[in-house]
């Protein structure tokens, strides 16, 4: 290992089997993002049946040992290759794909599967018309964004703002 390189501690499996074989390790090194990659530090991560299969060695695929459970993730972004523009470091983020199993402090993950934790908010938000939706606070991040997707699939977008100000930036925005 490089001297001076970050460490950071993840939960490793080391052979298949029931849950006793999920051990703490503290002395993994924190991978560099390559091009088109994120590092993401992590703030909470998802916990999902299958790797309960996955790490008994009972799922349909083994992953290759040692190996760190887990893929849904939220977190700040940590660093960033010039190659992956649509973040920068501080940005909070989602995936639900990452390169290196999410049980860790960091976890790397294509740029192209990692989502603004505004923008994910938006999107799993329901449009049930066909015609139209109503964005109540309009003017806040996850109300621009939910504007901005309604748009985008072609939706009338009507939106609410407390304030003129924030009636001007809704308007500014194409809502109505």
């Amino acid at each position: 290992m490089a001297t001076g390189q970050k460490l950071m501690r993840a939960v490793r499996v080391f052979e298949f089997g029931r849950p006793e074989v999920l051990k703490l390790q503290s002395d993994i090194a924190v991978l560099i993002p390559k091009d088109h990659q994120v590092l993401i530090k992590v703030q909470a991560c998802g916990v999902n049946p299958a790797e309960t299969f996955i790490h008994s060695g009972t799922y349909s695929t083994k992953p290759p040992l040692p190996h760190t459970p887990g893929s849904d993730v939220a977190g700040m972004i940590e660093a960033v290759r010039d190659k992956a523009p649509a973040f920068k470091k501080g940005d909070r983020v989602f995936t639900s794909s990452v390169i290196s199993g999410d049980y860790a402090e960091y976890n790397l993950a294509a740029d192209h599967t990692a989502m603004s934790i505004p923008y994910f908010s938006a999107y799993r938000a329901l449009i049930r018309s066909a015609r139209g939706v109503l964005v109540h606070g309009a003017t806040g991040e996850v109300g621009l964004t939910a504007c901005q997707i309604a748009r985008a699939y072609g939706l009338k977008v009507l939106g609410t703002a407390g304030t003129e100000e924030g009636q001007k930036v809704v308007l500014q925005n194409g809502v109505h």
